[in-house]
């Protein structure tokens, strides 16, 4: 077996200066069967990508977020179907759009409290600025994450629902609420939730919300592509080594291949990982189990018929149909679960193969209607550094020979 050839779409955007670099790992039935080290964490200091480089994961920390919620469920310190305003009193009086393209000032009361399970799944009504259209997209872009926790859950509980909770999956920054929640609850900053309950466990020693000053030296340069397809590294600042004001739980994380590595194979063998046991096989059951209907599935995601062969569990995809899902987003057997990151950070655990794939780069990313369109249109520059992943996947996957 050679699995070199997977390198191949990813060298061509990197040569092509669409990619600074990238770190890459097949994991199979208990081994590492390999890790690319390709391009550079920093282009202009000549520092090359390495196993141990440390990346901005975005959304890839939600399920860490989840697994730390589903841990104090099992300590039955709340449930799935409570209702959030017990801990978030600032979401007990929120108003819902009567309609969702209408003024903000249309509102009509809520039919049922926001849950537990409604922040896990995004079916809360919350949005994102990029989830929702105007005018409800532009007062979520006035949100500031650079204050507190609390004075930014108030602020967001000015904003009224997209839609009533449980009606339909709207990305949002429930997980970010939760988190929140979570802190309460403990009593202690949610930093201190996830070190305690999943990373000290899974022994995650890269992964926070922060990076040491060693780390930092360690951490991937962020990039974008501009208007005329040239990397422009001037887009977001160094790793920080002191902790946010706000240590967001829906994308806040920091981590490397090897860290996620052993998070994505806790979930994959059932809450424990090297005779370490995090969270209940009855915990992991739920969190990769399809919990969406059939109504909800047809709603596109993020403007994609995403969920075709696809349902969603407590934050994480999973693969309900595998031929289906592979038309459009590649192979993965029956149950395979993921959730990426929008910096480009992506992984997927297969229990079908056994198998447990990470892509790990940092190029931050357009999400304007002009990038859209040029992607429809053909852009070559877009569309080879798009195909880099899946091209990856798909060539791992045949040399696998699954």
């Amino acid at each position: 077996m050679n699995l070199d050839g997977n390198q191949a779409s990813i060298r061509e955007a990197i040569d092509a200066g669409l990619l600074a670099g990238a770190v890459t790992m097949v994991w199979q039935a208990g081994k590492v069967l390999q890790v690319n080290e390709l391009g550079h964490r920093d282009v202009h200091a000549g520092l090359p990508m390495q196993r141990n480089t440390i990346f901005r994961i975005a959304s890839m920390t939600k399920p860490v977020t989840v697994a730390a919620a589903m841990s104090m469920i099992e300590e039955r310190r709340f449930a799935l179907n409570d209702p959030v305003a017990q801990w978030l009193p600032e979401l007990a009086d929120v108003r819902v759009m009567a309609d969702p393209s209408g003024p903000l000032e249309a509102t009509v009361p809520l039919n049922r409290p926001i849950t537990i399970d409604d922040l896990m799944t995004h079916r809360s009504g919350l949005a994102y600025a990029f989830s929702v259209g105007s005018p409800l997209s532009r007062a979520y872009g006035s949100l500031m994450f650079r204050q507190d926790q609390d004075r930014w859950l108030a602020e967001l509980a000015r904003l009224p629902l997209a839609h009533q909770p449980g009606e339909r999956l709207t990305y949002s920054h429930s997980t970010d609420v939760l988190g929140i929640a979570l802190s309460r609850i403990e009593g202690k900053p949610l930093a201190d939730v996830l070190a305690t309950r999943i990373l000290n466990p899974l022994a995650m020693s890269d992964t926070g919300f922060a990076v040491s000053h060693e780390g930092r030296r360690r951490a991937a340069t962020m990039y974008k592509l501009d208007e005329g397809g040239t990397l422009r590294d001037d887009v977001m600042g160094p790793a920080p080594v002191t902790l946010p004001t706000f240590c967001a739980g829906g994308a806040g994380l920091w981590s490397t291949a090897d860290d996620y590595l052993a998070f994505a194979r806790m979930l994959l063998g059932g809450g424990s990982v090297d005779g370490v046991r995090v969270l209940s096989e009855d915990s992991v059951r739920l969190m990769r189990t399809d919990r969406l209907t059939d109504q909800q599935k047809a709603y596109p995601f993020l403007g994609m018929p995403f969920w075709r062969g696809r349902g969603f569990g407590l934050n994480l995809s999973v693969v309900t149909d595998a031929a289906q899902s592979r038309q459009l987003y590649g192979p993965g057997g029956l149950g395979t679960f993921s959730w990426p990151g929008a910096y480009g950070t992506w992984w997927q655990a297969d229990p079908s193969a056994d198998l447990i794939m990470l892509y790990m780069i940092q190029n931050l990313p357009d999400l304007s209607a002009d990038a859209a369109a040029a992607a429809v249109a053909g852009n070559t520059s877009l569309a080879k550094l798009q195909a880099a992943q899946p091209r990856f996947v798909r060539r791992t996957y045949q040399a696998l020979g699954s």
